[in-house]
């Protein structure tokens, strides 16, 4: 059975020989949704595609906005069920903008030629176009557009009509679209589309154009008002039109000259519901579009804006990948940003591209936290903090269940219930088909976890103390509760869950769905069980009192958590950790015969169901399951946490259940290559680096067969990065120090990191095949402590230590 180390291929992906700029050259409308994705611009607050301005979505282009938090829901029949689903709103389309000689048609695309940059360090997308109209008029066009991060509520669009061989009047129509609708994604297309109503429009006394609409299912109220406004000549008349239902529209009249640019700014203003201080969304719009600055001012903002966030996110490699690294930061950096924090709002595991997952936030900042938590502690908090307000529906969910604590969903939204659809459909067989994915348990170990690194890598006790420690021991209370005794092992079992594979949602075997004791769901709740209990030691003494009082826990609840903690069970077969109990008992694909019919075996599923089969009889992994223990935690860590449950695991375990597995898996999820990755470096580094190259470029080269034009893959993105942060350094965060233990592969000669940590704000990290350096800028804060291989040291503000290896 030879190993599978391919991830997929898509189309060729740009080089990027310059690394700050992503350029496309010509029109490919086959590539056109994924290039729209990787060239959407955004602030946290919002992100736009790259779409055209005169683009409307027509199975080629898919003009999208999507604003974070906004979900509406409605109800579909599927298969003749009635199911309800609630999805991440397309927006009105802001950008609508196109041109005319007067008397001729509007320009609706495509260019004679074309070209597009987008500026990953400034977070400006430009394109440099030539029109050509049946009359043989030729017009130069260059646009520039920008999502403000200084001033998250105003987009902007700037374009430059030069005409080339003609002069006379040239007209401009301005729009927008509120006539839009969740179309994004093919598999949803017989569901419910339509989530917005118009509310109204028009024009004011100034030419300012506002569009209102309300969310049909939800009190979301949504507002856009536009200033268009021309440079580099007179206007000479301005007037409304009417492009139909739902839309508003004015067209400009300038006297177009051969050789003369002529540029028109559009300046929008958007405001929903959501936001704070404002009066009403349309008042707030209004006001804003009326008095914004002009576009120089603004990309000028913008700009200062992002040098501040790239010198944040500092990360110098000596390989040939830093575009697609500064891409995927790029991304992750206008998905959630300091616009973020007070809007209640989770990570979407596509970010806020795309309709795929219908922009629910599942467990991917398991992924993306890591990054974050050293860069940007106040955007990990305020993930934190989305989780915590949802504390309760995860209290109700546990207790509907009949068990006690929090069980969070595996697809949250808005309100923090479970949105994990009933019914998928394999395109394949064009069947649709029962959804277990709710049953992946594991989101809420998740969430503990990423509640302990942040205050390992913060020390914030406050957070700790406060909103960390409720969530934590409810999600330990829920792990408790969950558990049952199992007199003929005595042990502990979790049983009818799903692990992170996915692929196994039942036994072929039985008749109902879920499996029972995930090796990684009961690993990481006897390490919850576990940190709980620390966190009540860690508490001050009137906490400690009150959140005991609060929760109710007695001494024989924490007695029983001690106790499933030590004795929960654990599978094992062939020398190896199971998957889930009773995995051995699975038949081993025909992966010879498989590969000889199908080039693309990610979607196993779905061809084994076509074929009338069902993955669930084989030994065969979507992505890693069992492994995610080694991503998470050292191979030390892992060792301690299986011995604590009695297990006496060995130094050869991890590199046996890494051959046993990697055999198996046909990586079909962006994050497969981000945890392999991370699991080989101690054993292969070559192949690790491998699965790195494969990770970091996921979405550029559409990686995963046309779905990113869906959206982004928002945790292996961030993943990508933190191998470099956090994997080939061997940086750790635990026990009040810093822990390194570099293992930089051959292809990478030295690696600089600029990282916050406890207060401190610029903590450096060069790593090299020799040494570590550790240097602190000046300041009032403690020393840093570092654990390099056996031994410990410590690091003062405005020291520098080289460390040899």
């Amino acid at each position: 059975m030879a190993a599978d180390t391919s991830t997929g291929t898509g189309p060729a992906y740009p080089a990027m020989p310059d690394p700050w700029t992503l350029r496309y050259e010509g029109f490919e409308p086959a590539e056109e949704g994924l290039r729209e994705v990787l060239c959407a611009v955004g602030n946290g607050y919002l992100v736009t595609r790259g779409a055209a301005p005169e683009a409307v979505a027509d199975g080629v282009h898919y003009p999208g906005t999507y604003l974070a938090g906004c979900y509406d829901r409605a109800a579909s029949t599927v298969a003749g069920r009635v199911v309800t689903n609630e999805d991440l709103v397309n927006c009105p389309n802001w950008l609508p903008l196109t041109f005319r000689p007067a008397g001729g048609p509007w320009f609706t695309g495509p260019p004679a030629e074309q070209s597009v940059e987008l500026d990953l360090r400034r977070g400006v997308l430009t394109r440099h176009a030539l029109v050509v109209d049946s009359a043989g008029r030729r017009t130069r066009l260059v646009q520039r557009r920008l999502a403000s991060q200084a001033r998250p509520h105003l987009v902007a669009l700037e374009s430059t009509f030069t005409p080339e061989n003609w002069s006379g009047p040239l007209e401009i129509r301005s729009a927008l679209d509120g006539a839009v609708a969740n179309t994004g994604v093919a598999r949803y297309r017989g569901l419910t589309d339509r989530h917005l109503e118009p509310a109204g429009h028009g024009t004011d006394e100034n030419g300012v154009l506002w569009l209102e609409a309300t969310a049909a299912g939800s009190p979301l109220r949504i507002a856009l008002a536009a200033r268009t406004s021309i440079r580099g000549c007179d206007e000479r008349l301005r007037s409304a039109d009417n492009p139909g239902e739902g839309r508003v529209a004015q067209i400009l009249t300038v006297d177009g000259e051969r050789g003369r640019p002529v540029t028109v700014e559009k300046t929008v203003a958007v405001h929903t519901s959501h936001d704070p201080a404002i009066e009403t969304p349309l008042h707030a719009s209004r006001l804003l579009a009326a008095r914004a600055p002009g576009f120089d001012r603004l990309l000028a903002e913008h700009a200062l804006r992002w040098t501040e966030l790239w010198h944040r996110c500092r990360i110098e490699a000596d390989f040939g990948g830093a575009g697609p690294l500064h891409l995927n930061l790029f991304h992750v950096l206008q998905t959630y940003s300091e616009h973020s924090v007070d809007l209640d709002v989770g990570v979407p595991a596509r970010g806020l591209h795309g309709e795929a997952y219908r922009g629910h936030v599942f467990w991917d900042e398991l992924f993306v936290l890591q990054l974050l938590n050293l860069r940007f502690p106040e955007l990990a908090r305020a993930v934190l903090r989305y989780r915590h307000r949802r504390l309760d529906a995860a209290r109700q969910a546990a207790h509907e269940s009949g068990l006690r604590g929090a069980m969070y969903p595996w697809q949250s939204a808005s309100d923090g219930r479970e949105e994990s659809q009933l019914l998928h459909l394999n395109p394949l067989s064009g069947r649709w088909l029962p959804d277990h994915s709710h049953l992946q348990r594991h989101v809420g170990s998740a969430v503990a976890y990423n509640i302990w690194q942040y205050y390992q890598a913060t020390g914030d006790m406050d957070f700790l103390a406060g909103p960390g420690a409720e969530m934590l021991l409810e999600i330990a209370r829920f792990w408790s509760s969950a558990a049952g005794y199992h007199p003929a092992r005595d042990r502990w079992s979790i049983r009818g869950v799903l692990g992170p594979d996915e692929y196994h949602d039942a036994y072929p075997w039985a008749e109902g769905p879920g499996l029972d004791d995930n090796a990684y769901t009961n690993v990481l709740a006897s390490w919850v069980l576990t940190r709980a209990l620390d966190t009540l030691r860690l508490l001050p003494g009137y906490r400690h009192d009150e959140l005991v009082e609060r929760l109710r826990l007695d001494a024989g609840e924490l007695d029983r958590w001690r106790e499933v903690s030590r004795r929960l069970y654990v599978p094992f077969h062939d020398g190896v950790l199971s998957q889930f109990d009773g995995y051995e008992r699975l038949t081993e694909l025909d992966w010879a015969a498989y590969r000889g019919r199908y080039t693309d075996l990610r979607r196993l599923d779905r061809i084994l169901e076509a074929e009338g089969d069902t993955v669930n009889r084989y030994r065969v992994s979507k992505q890693a399951d069992a492994l995610m223990l080694w991503y998470l935690f050292s191979a030390r860590e892992v060792r301690d946490l299986l011995r604590q449950l009695g297990y006496p695991a060995r130094h050869e375990l991890q590199r046996r259940t890494t051959a046993y597995y990697l055999r198996r898996t046909v990586h079909g999820s962006t994050l497969s290559s981000v945890v392999h990755a991370w699991v080989l470096t101690r054993s292969d580094r070559r192949a690790s680096w491998r699965y790195f190259r494969d990770a970091l470029v996921a979405d550029l080269r559409d990686g995963q067969g046309g779905t990113t034009a869906e959206g982004i893959h928002l945790g292996a993105m961030a993943g990508a990065v933190d191998l470099l942060q956090r994997c080939y350094t061997g940086l750790e965060i635990r026990e009040d120090a810093l822990w390194l233990d570099p293992h930089l592969p051959s292809a990478l000669g030295c690696l600089t990191l600029e990282l916050r940590y406890r207060g401190h704000w610029g903590v450096l990290l060069a790593v090299d095949h020799g040494a570590v350096t550790v240097s602190l800028r000046d300041g009032p804060q403690d020393p840093v402590r570092i654990r390099l291989r056996g031994t410990t040291t410590s690091v003062a503000p405005g020291e520098t230590r080289v460390l040899p290896l």
